[in-house]
């Protein structure tokens, strides 16, 4: 028989080579097919009583990235067709559905014959899990190999046997770190770890997972065998008397309760290993199927696992543009942002060269790239042999005319018009024709610097965060005469560097300041009406944020928010801010000089290591503070998303983010926008727009006119729809 994906090949030793290769795909993935065709498989090596054993790998780079984009879809397609269609059955029928993996993984692993996984490069989720059902797992010591079962990240958890046959394998506290952080493995690790069973060269995989079936590798599961042990002992031992009351304790610390998927994980293996194996893949079903019902589950999917991939995959590149292959770009600014662009520029194998006032200038913002390629190489990200290859792509100049062949030239300077406009005049007078200039600017209007520029059809911004070669997102920013051509040059560009970009229309601060400056501004509303700090910065994170918005603010720096609101001032009139909020900041700068963590004080002092920054003190003495049973922390918490989602929603009824999931995505990557309610939009989809409308109403009557709700809000409450609806990306409407 001959499969699509697969190939099957038996040796002289009548071992059976399967080798997982789908065309015209980059990574292996599970679909309904690529099952149908495993389950064939298992059949016919079961039939053929000549082969001995199976070893399973892959033809590509990497092992395989778990289930495929569309079969996640389809699971919350089905169980919302299935729900219209006939709610009393519904979660029947999706229990019947998800338990189609685990039911291919335990054939697999009761078949009878021995079955090794060579795991040749990445393995993640629905790829490791069936790995796992295998009696052996060879994996490569290639740096790229990595082992991960990182569903959590996305809202739902491993749900195809994982939970049961990693706490089975390893022992229960690892499993649980593992499983409720998505972290991944080095093959060194899960080799610790007792997941997989030898690690060899990449020459040596297939030999030596051969080898396993050749020495008698039993073809039955440890867990099946009589006189089977948990690691550890199970359940009822001393060690889990301490591990298993701490652990919801540490997962609610780290959590704050908001991640169903986390939680059910703990709930698989605490019942899971007091049961037999297949009444504890039931209790995983069971659980799986509950979770996939949840909003959370649902928002978190599409936003951090659908959208991410369809926007790093170019959804917003003009379809009748070419593919361009940028060779060289330049970049004007030599300091922290623009020596963190042209590392990650580099590093994507592009000619960069960096341009500053004087050779000494550059020259150290290439000494920054030295730095972080000496951390990787410790690291062990890079190779001595990589490294020195990064670093050759980087030329550092003082010379404007060094940019005549650039194909693109981001300019990376002070956040100063003036300053600006002499980059860009300096630029285009060596620039050749058709090649693209960008501005690396968080505040200032494209358009508005645009006007420096002698061809703006080839001007476009292209914001980047710090700390760049960690931070995910770009803003893409159009100027009102920014040409189809130079969007997708810059979304090409966006790509090669492995970013996930956004396209916004032009305004001031864009759409990821903007959302985050509202966050930082109701913290002040909160300090000016006597909320203590501490409270502010816990209720944050209780609602999801990874940070509190006192210590975002240290971070960028607490005298950029003064000079925002100055600026703001300056060209919107005083009417445009919060006096209140202008007095706290310049208290703080200029009768204070607490400017953030880069002097050392800020709202948090920032002691020597291995100290922790703590609040300041003195912040107690700024206003008359409330006691903290006169604050409503549930409430603190809806007023930091809401502020949020708001400035969300006042963006797409201005036209600046036209795409929703280009707001959700933006606003977990860009400042980590409570990741569980799947981004800023999905957060009022999730709750619903009439019952939202209703909660900004009510906030508004305590605290303030910024919390009405826009017009559209209120439209789209009383037509009863959703911003996935109304703005739908696809065209059609879709269940995800």
């Amino acid at each position: 028989m001959t499969y699509t994906n697969f190939t099957l090949e038996t040796d002289a030793d009548n071992i059976a080579l399967v080798t997982w290769d789908m065309p015209g795909k980059s990574m292996n993935v599970f679909t309904p097919e690529v099952m149908d065709e495993l389950d064939a498989i298992i059949d016919a090596t079961v039939a053929d009583a000549g082969i001995k054993g199976v070893v399973i790998t892959s033809g590509k780079s990497s092992f395989s990235g778990g289930a495929d984009l569309s079969m996640i879809k389809s699971m919350f397609t089905f169980y919302h067709d299935e729900k219209a269609r006939d709610p009393a059955t519904a979660a029947q029928k999706l229990f019947d559905l998800v338990g189609r993996m685990t039911g291919l993984f335990r054939k697999l692993e009761t078949c009878g014959k021995p079955w090794v996984s060579a795991i040749n490069g990445t393995c993640m989720g629905g790829a490791l899990e069936m790995s796992l059902a295998c009696h052996g797992r060879v994996a490569s010591n290639a740096k790229s190999v990595k082992l991960a079962l990182p569903e959590v990240k996305v809202g739902i958890f491993p749900g195809a046997g994982g939970t049961q046959r990693v706490s089975r394998l390893a022992n229960a506290q690892d499993a649980l770190q593992m499983m409720t952080t998505g972290s991944s493995l080095t093959p060194a690790r899960a080799k610790a770890m007792n997941l997989v069973h030898q690690v060899v060269d990449p020459d040596q995989l297939i030999p030596a997972a051969k080898q396993m079936i050749k020495d008698g590798l039993k073809p039955i599961a440890p867990w099946d065998e009589r006189g089977y042990k948990v690691p550890g002992g199970g359940i009822w031992t001393p060690a889990s008397a301490q591990l298993w009351p701490a652990a919801p304790a540490i997962l609610r610390r780290e959590t704050a309760g908001n991640y169903p998927g986390a939680l059910a994980i703990l709930k698989c293996v605490y019942e899971g290993l007091q049961v037999p194996f297949d009444t504890a893949l039931k209790i995983e079903q069971r659980y799986f199927t509950q979770v996939l019902q949840t909003t959370e589950a649902f928002s978190m999917i599409r936003s951090l696992f659908v959208s991410m991939q369809e926007l790093g995959k170019g959804a917003r590149r003009p379809k009748d543009q070419p593919k361009s292959q940028l060779k060289h770009v330049g970049i004007v600014g030599a300091g922290f942002m623009g020596a963190s662009i042209a590392y990650v520029t580099a590093a994507a194998g592009i000619r960069v060269t960096l341009i500053d006032r004087d050779m000494d200038a550059a020259t150290k913002g290439k000494t920054h790239s030295e730095g972080l390629v000496k951390d990787s190489i410790g690291k062990e990200r890079l190779t001595q042999d990589e490294a020195t290859a990064l670093l050759a792509n980087i030329t550092p100049s003082a010379d404007y005319h060094d940019l005549k062949d650039a194909d693109l030239v981001i300019e990376a300077v002070f956040e100063d018009r003036d300053v600006k406009k002499a980059v860009i005049e300096a630029v285009e007078a060596v620039l050749p024709e058709g090649a693209l200039f960008a501005s690396n600017t968080s505040t200032l209007p494209i358009s508005g610097l645009a006007k420096s520029s002698k061809r703006p059809k080839d001007f476009i911004g292209i914001h980047f965060f710090s700390p760049v070669e960690k931070m995910m997102l770009t803003e893409v920013i159009l100027g009102k005469e920014t040409g189809d051509r130079a969007l997708a040059v810059a979304l090409d560009f966006v790509a090669a560097i492995k970013k996930t970009p956004i396209v916004v229309n032009d305004t001031r601060g864009f759409y990821v300041n903007r959302c985050v400056f509202r966050y930082i501004h109701e913290a002040y509303d909160m300090l000016i009406e006597g909320v203590p700090a501490a409270m502010i910065e816990n209720a944050a994170k209780m609602a999801g944020m990874p940070v509190g918005p006192l210590s975002l603010n240290d971070e960028v720096a607490v005298d950029l928010s003064q000079k925002i609101l100055k600026a703001t001032v300056a060209d919107l009139g005083p009417e445009a801010i919060d006096p209140k909020h202008l007095a706290l900041i310049n208290k703080m700068v200029d009768d204070l000089d607490r400017r953030g963590r880069k002097n050392g004080k800020g709202f948090y002092d920032y002691p020597a290591k291995p100290a922790k920054k703590t609040l300041w003190p003195g912040l107690k003495e700024f206003y008359p503070q409330k006691k903290p049973d006169e604050v409503d922390v549930k409430v603190l918490k809806q007023r930091l998303l809401v502020t949020i989602a708001l400035e969300a929603a006042r963006t797409i009824e201005e036209g600046i983010v036209t795409d929703p999931r280009e707001a959700d995505v933006g606003s977990i990557l860009g400042f980590g926008f409570a990741p569980y309610t799947g981004g800023t939009l999905s957060y009022i989809d999730g709750m619903g727009l009439k019952t939202f409308v209703a909660l900004c109403e009510t906030l508004a009557s305590a605290y303030g006119e910024r919390f009405q709700p826009t017009p559209l809000l209120k439209e789209m409450a009383a037509k009863g729809e959703t911003f996935y609806g109304r703005f739908d990306p696809y065209g059609v409407s879709k269940a995800a």
